[in-house]
Order: C-alpha cells, then structure tokens, then sequence
C-alpha cells in the first residue's frame, strides 16, 4: 500500500493558500469592514502571526522554493494588471483630469525627497521609501515590484506595509470628509464641478475554465520571457530588468485585443493575495521604533503632497474632484478612488477606475526613479 506523507512545504503552501483564499472570500462577503483595514494588510498580518507562532513551517528549503515562486508570481501579476490598461481612454478624461494626475504623482515624488532629507533617512532606508513611494503612485503590487527588483527586506517591507495603511486609511478619511465642501472649495479655486465623458469600464464577471487557464497560461509565458531576455540585458540587473519587461510586455499587449480578456482582473488579484501571504511569512518585526519613524514620516509625505495639490488647483482653476480623485487613485489604488469619485457624483467613477489603473503602470517606474533621486539625497 502506498502511504503519503504531507511534506513541511507542502504544508507551507497549503496554508498560505488557505489564508489568501479566506480573506479574499471575507473581503468580497463584508465590503464595508476592510475599507478601512484592506485585506492585503489582513493577509500580510495573517502570514506573519502563523509564522511567528510556529504554526508555518520554515526551514531552508522552504525559504528557497518560496523565493522562486514569488519571483515567478510578480512577473504574472504584473503583466496581468497591465493587460487591461487602455492609454486612449485615459488621454480622453480631459486636460484638467490629466494636469490633476500628473500633479499628484509630481508632487508625491517631490514629497518623498523633501520628507527623506528633513527626516534625516539614510541610503538603507532609500529602498524602504522607494517601495513605499511605488505603493502611493500604483499600488501594493508595484510596492512588491519594486521593493523585489531593489532586494528590499521582508522586514523592511513589512513596515512600509504597515506605514501605508496607517497613512492610507487616515487619507481616505480625509478626502472623504473634505467632499461635503466641494462648493467651497471650488469657489477658491476659482474652478467649476466636471463631468467627464468616457466609455463604460468593461465587466469582468464572465470567465469560464477556457478564459482562465488560457490567461493563467500567457501571464506565465509573459514571465518566462520577461526573465530570459533580462538576462542579457546590461546596466540594471536582472532582477530590475525583468520587472521592467513583464511591465512593458503587459502594456504592448494592452493594444491588442487581450486587453478584454476578462480572466485578467481576478486572476491577478488572486497572485497578489498569495505574493503579500508569501512575504509576510518571512517577515520579522523588529525596532518597532524605526516603524514609528516611517509612520510619521508618510503622514508628512502626505500633508505636503495635499497642500502641493491645494496650490495646484488654485494656479490652475481644479475643482475639489479632480485634485482628490487623482490623488487617492495613486494613494489607494483602485480599491478606494472609485468610492470617493461615487462620493461626488456615480458618472465620474469610471474615471476614477481609470487613473487608478494607469498606477500600475506608473507606479513601478515612479518608485524606482524614485529610488535613484533617493540615493542622490542620501
């Protein structure tokens, strides 16, 4: 007879999944409670108390094989989020949209170097800002992106995780809150309330086995290439290059009729659940007063970005919507900037959708130019 034994990575993967998988399903079950508590933050929290515990299973192997299916996964991921990327679309929100979301990314950019000089940050630190600074122009996965191409610590990430949904939520709040004054805010910027004109956002509530596997199939080739050809490129690294590729892969493909593809979406919010699970296995919190640190420095980060977006909109005649949306779409990606453009009106969510969205793309280049101006700094 034929005895099967669960092995420690088996066991490993299984629980990472199961954690992943279960707060996914919470997550779509009791929208309103991870509003303000995201549930990347949950997973993350989740992976790193069962590893604490002693509950995950960690030895050497484990920690290799784990590496290489991270690695693997963002590659996926990312081209995955960049498939459904439409440029024309977003060229047409309309110069006012378009000055409000380069703004925001600017003044981001600039807020992080002004932030990290006055605090006093040094060149170990400059990884930790840049993944954080990748996470406020995109998202968590342009945050993974970068934090991996510059071999950012599990620890070090940890804490830029815990920095951005501390800042993150108290932001929401924010904007939330400052809608009911649009009118006069308007008149102090001199600006009036737009509408955009844009196509509906396509649906992606039909997949099908076919439509799954077949994307589950092309991200997957998409990563294999994107690390073949970053080994024979120069300069950056392999690691940087492959990142980059999978990023520019997704875009060109976007142009093609694959943007449609409607297993895209889940599928690779499904990989970021189990890559933030896979990092926060490995993470250890330490020096909780350096996390305090970074804490308060993103809360400066984002009082300078918002009094930037303030004089922006008075120089430039922006209304109350466009500087807020735009920023919370790099701030909170597509998962908040839709709740606040519905806050003001449901016929501007699409746009909303649409910046957040153009993140992805933006978010991993901003975050590793960002490193670079950083490294100059410190």
């Amino acid at each position: 007879m034929i005895q099967y034994a669960m092995t420690p990575l088996l066991l490993y993967l299984l629980l990472i999944a199961s954690l992943a998988l279960g707060v996914m399903t919470l997550e779509r079950r009791f929208v309103r409670y991870f509003t303000y508590l995201p549930g990347i933050v949950v997973v993350y929290l989740g992976a790193m108390l069962l590893a604490y515990t002693g509950l995950l299973p960690t030895d050497e192997t484990i920690i290799q094989s784990s590496t290489v299916l991270k690695n693997n996964l963002l590659l996926s991921m990312l081209f995955l989020m960049l498939l459904g990327l439409n440029l024309r679309t977003f060229v047409h929100l309309g110069p006012k949209l378009l000055l409000s979301y380069g703004g925001a990314v600017v003044s981001l950019i600039a807020a992080f170097a002004a932030v990290f000089w006055i605090f006093g940050f040094g060149g170990e630190e400059c990884g930790t800002f840049a993944a954080l600074g990748a996470s406020w122009m995109g998202g968590t996965a342009n945050m993974i992106a970068v934090a991996s191409a510059l071999h950012v610590s599990p620890e070090a990430l940890g804490k830029a995780i815990a920095a951005d949904a501390f800042n993150y939520t108290l932001w929401l709040i924010a904007l939330l809150f400052a809608s009911g004054f649009a009118p006069i805010f308007n008149r102090f910027s001199g600006a009036e309330m737009i509408k955009p004109s844009i196509d509906p956002i396509a649906c992606s509530c039909t997949l099908g086995p076919k439509r799954y596997y077949r994307t589950l199939l092309l991200s997957l080739l998409a990563a294999l290439l994107a690390q073949i050809a970053a080994a024979q490129l120069p300069f950056l690294g392999a690691t940087v290059w492959s990142v980059v590729l999978a990023t520019l892969l997704g875009l060109a493909l976007s142009f093609s009729p694959l943007r449609h593809e409607s297993a895209a979406q889940p599928l690779s919010s499904t990989m970021l659940y189990l890559l933030v699970a896979l990092i926060g296995s490995q993470a250890r919190f330490e020096a909780p007063e350096t996390l305090l640190r970074l804490i308060l420095a993103g809360s400066a980060i984002l009082l300078l970005h918002g009094a930037m977006m303030i004089a922006l909109a008075r120089a430039f005649r922006l209304d109350l919507f466009s500087i807020s949306v735009a920023s919370l779409a790099n701030i909170g990606g597509a998962a908040s900037a839709p709740l606040l453009a519905a806050a003001y009106d449901r016929a501007l969510v699409g746009a909303a959708v649409l910046m957040a969205v153009m993140g992805y793309l933006v978010g991993t280049f901003g975050g590793l130019l960002l490193y670079e101006l950083l490294r100059l700094i410190a």
